[in-house]
């Protein structure tokens, strides 16, 4: 690619393509939004990095945790991996227990202990992990079916007052979007707080995107720790972890947890954050909804074509977060979402790209738009769709 604008990219060819990544995620504006530009702009001449606090920081931080009410106090970072990887740490170190609970195709960055069974680009290329995790490490990560409640009880009580914490992406969205059934995140909070676990509760995905308050706030989930990335940044490098005040105050140089990043709060990645989460705050009344009606639209009508052509399809999508998994079943975990028609996926994406529309290229992705989307861009991507399906080779 070469450049990108609204919702749109460029490649070194020459061609358009709509884009349904956003960057994985976190151009909800739009590709070059110009508040976002300016503000990237503004502060780079003022340095690209001090290696010490400003204020943008405070900023930000006060814009986050008035949309997550939760976060009473919260760290940044330079990445989601790095979010993730500090919140374990601390909970660690608040329980004294060594065992985290994950779920398959849960994707938490690519930290040694996260990496088991993490769908994403390890789905995607139909590897188990990583090489290079040490499997005493990968023992201390027990990765259960996601959906399923007796699992998660059966895992307490075979290992009673020896997990840490919990993790979850409460919409999974690295085994393509799979939403929580009825109650099953309430669940996850039940049994954590009954057995003195946290549970984690990863939106570095669905932060700011299903809603302003992410997860927390369309589910009404309480939790003990909250990791942010992607959207925080405004497409600059970014991420945070945070929550309630009796954890995060366990975090050096108030408590014994060691974490520091040299550039960690970099101004760049401040201005572009404040721009963007800004933005999406003082105008969310409009935002989501607009982003509900477009993802609706792209989505359903693309479902629609298939159905017509006959080919089986199952769409999971909540607000402007979704995946047509190639399979004519429903899909509520990871292994539901392996039997889907892969190949069939890599024939309809190989379509829609040369059609100039730009998905995800795994089925174990989640597609996303932005507010740059309008009904051009509803219109091709249907019309692409349709003659993919129409073709013998999907």
């Amino acid at each position: 690619m070469t450049r990108a604008e609204g919702a749109y990219l460029f490649d070194a060819d020459g061609n358009r393509y709509i884009d349904y990544f956003g960057s994985w995620g976190p151009m909800i504006l739009g590709h070059a939004f110009p508040e976002v530009v300016e503000a990237i702009e503004q502060a780079a001449r003022d340095s690209a990095s001090f290696g010490a606090s400003i204020k943008a920081e405070g900023d930000l931080a006060e814009l986050v945790m008035a949309c997550y009410p939760v976060v009473e106090r919260m760290r940044f970072v330079n990445s989601g991996t790095e979010a993730t990887m500090s919140a374990i740490r601390l909970a660690r170190a608040a329980t004294g227990r060594k065992l985290i609970v994950k779920f398959e195709g849960c994707y938490h960055g690519h930290s040694d202990g996260l990496l088991v069974k993490a769908g994403s680009g390890v789905a995607t290329l139909g590897i188990p992990g990583s090489a290079g995790v040490p499997e005493e490490i990968a023992r201390l990560t027990l990765a259960l079916p996601f959906n399923d409640v007796p699992a998660l009880e059966a895992a307490f009580a075979a290992h009673p007052d020896e997990i840490a914490a919990v993790i979850v992406e409460p919409v999974v969205g690295n085994a393509g979007c799979i939403l929580p059934v009825e109650g099953y995140l309430q669940k996850l909070r039940s049994i954590t707080a009954q057995h003195g676990t946290l549970l984690i509760v990863d939106e570095v995905m669905t932060g700011f995107r299903i809603a302003l308050g992410g997860a927390l706030e369309l589910f009404s989930l309480d939790a003990d720790l909250v990791t942010l990335g992607k959207i925080l940044g405004g497409g600059v490098p970014c991420g945070a972890f945070g929550g309630k005040r009796r954890f995060m105050e366990l975090l050096a140089p108030l408590g014994p947890v060691y974490q520091a990043g040299t550039l960690s709060g970099n101004p760049l990645a401040m201005a572009a954050g404040i721009a963007t989460v800004g933005y999406l705050g003082a105008h969310a009344a409009e935002v989501y909804p607009r982003l509900e009606r477009t993802s609706r639209a792209v989505a359903e009508g693309v479902a629609a074509e298939a159905a017509q052509a006959s080919v089986l399809i199952t769409l999971n999508r909540v607000g402007s977060m979704w995946t047509w998994f190639f399979t004519g079943e429903s899909v509520i975990n990871y292994d539901d979402a392996a039997r889907s028609d892969t190949a069939a996926f890599g024939r309809f994406h190989r379509a829609m790209l040369d059609a100039g529309v730009w998905l995800p290229p795994s089925q174990f992705e989640a597609m996303f738009l932005g507010l740059a989307h309008g009904d051009a861009e509803v219109a091709a991507t249907i019309k692409a769709a349709r003659e993919a399906f129409a073709t013998a080779t999907v």
